[in-house]
């Protein structure tokens, strides 16, 4: 057997047994690509502390601790609140209300965040114990509010399209263009299946709220509300970058949280910084792991290897896409999404590229996938952050998200036959 053979056994065996025993991503990584740097004669311990280092020295990285502070500060300043407010006001008086309450909210609360696992703490905390009230199915409210929050990574702005434009240096900003009409269509796709589901349930809509009262929840969001735009329009327009617009982003929550809704105190402050701060280096540390073991990849010359695989379907670019979509999705029962696009995005994108798929498309195909794989058992953070904030049995969660779960992976085999649902707003909005 080859090193390189050797090195390729060592990294997908010691990633499966380092998992098994329930090890720490980073450190998993960070040890798989010592034993191949060991098997291919690369020893060398200042190597492997240098890759570590430059996988998080990125100016584009900074975006990812001022989004996840703007999302914690959202969440104690009573923004995530507020928005939520407005959307019952307006859809809960519909039957089975509430559903599109959380639907609405996941979108609106993901063109803020930019975090799955941010929306899914709010929504849970707030609206899990408004449903159960109201005598909604516990198992089937979870599993919604579960799969609205995964819209998160995917419509702008998007701490997961920051990490991949970084590992494959794509284009942020393209990324976050690509992710508003998907994003939207999986709202969509939500909205359907709640629906249907609704014909299994006995439930009553609220009173209607008054117009008076509507437009005053409104007006009471309208900060909220402009947070999105200021955002996405200061980016599109260029009067700033992603990563800009996540110290932006960060520094508009901070002051509507003071200044404007006072719902924070200055003895606040501690707890979301260490929150965000405890966060962010879980992400960094992976970062800095998945450099090691992707510097080790390339040594091996795995892409070669898999490029060789599927180099027949090179010709058939669609056919190429289903099986690596095939591929994510095994892999996002047992990775989450972010070492997932760090150690397999530099890897699949050449591929991509070499059948002519767009690299923008590819991207969002790539996240969306990887998102959907935090609500696939047996990892799913979201399902966890859910079942832990509602105080919910895990296998209760699992159960009612599996309906929205088949809706996303429709969703995913609509794109995939029709790539011009992405392309061509991206072409339009560019």
């Amino acid at each position: 057997m080859t090193p390189e053979a050797q090195a390729f056994v060592v990294f997908i065996v010691g990633m499966l047994v380092l998992m098994g025993i329930g090890m720490n991503m980073a450190f998993a990584l960070v040890l798989t690509g010592a034993g191949m740097a060991w098997v291919l004669d690369f020893w060398d311990t200042q190597l492997l502390a240098q890759n570590m280092v430059a996988g998080v020295d990125s100016f584009p990285l900074l975006a990812v601790p001022f989004f996840v502070l703007a999302g914690e500060l959202m969440n104690a300043g009573g923004i995530s609140r507020r928005i939520i407010d407005m959307a019952q006001a307006w859809v809960g008086h519909v039957r089975g209300g509430l559903g599109y309450v959380a639907i609405g909210a996941a979108i609106l609360l993901s063109a803020m965040s930019g975090s799955a696992l941010a929306d899914a703490a709010a929504m849970s905390a707030i609206l899990l114990p408004m449903m159960r009230k109201h005598g909604y199915p516990v198992g089937t409210s979870a599993g919604l509010i579960a799969a609205g929050s995964v819209i998160g990574p995917i419509i702008p702005p998007s701490m997961a399209f920051v990490i991949y434009g970084v590992t494959t240096n794509t284009s942020i900003s393209a990324l976050f263009i690509s992710g508003i009409v998907p994003g939207l269509i999986m709202g969509v796709a939500l909205m359907v299946t709640w629906r249907l589901l609704l014909r299994r349930m006995d439930l009553a809509g609220d009173p209607p709220v008054p117009l008076k009262e509507r437009l005053r929840l409104t007006a009471r969001a309208v900060w909220a509300l402009l947070m999105p735009v200021i955002i996405i329009g200061g980016m599109k327009s260029g009067v700033f970058t992603p990563t800009e617009a996540a110290v932006v982003a960060a520094v508009y929550a901070l002051l509507i949280a003071f200044f404007v809704y006072r719902e924070m105190k200055l003895a606040d402050l501690r707890g979301v910084l260490v929150r965000a701060a405890s966060t962010t280096s879980v992400v960094m540390f992976l970062c800095a792991g998945a450099a090691v073991a992707s510097y080790m990849i390339t040594l091996a010359d795995l892409p070669a290897t898999l490029t060789g695989w599927l180099g027949p379907l090179v010709e058939n670019p669609r056919v190429l896409m289903l099986v690596m979509m095939l591929v994510l999705v095994a892999i996002g029962t047992a990775l989450d999404l972010t070492p997932t696009i760090l150690i397999f995005a530099p890897v699949m994108l050449p591929i991509a590229v070499k059948a002519g798929i767009d690299p923008v498309y590819f991207g969002l195909m790539f996240v969306l996938n990887g998102a959907i794989g935090l609500i696939t058992p047996p990892v799913g953070t979201v399902l966890n952050v859910v079942a832990g904030v509602g105080r919910l049995p895990m296998h209760t969660v699992i159960k009612g998200v599996n309906p929205f779960l088949l809706a996303y992976i429709a969703v995913l085999g609509l794109f995939i036959v029709f790539p011009q649902l992405v392309t061509v707003p991206v072409a339009w909005m560019r």
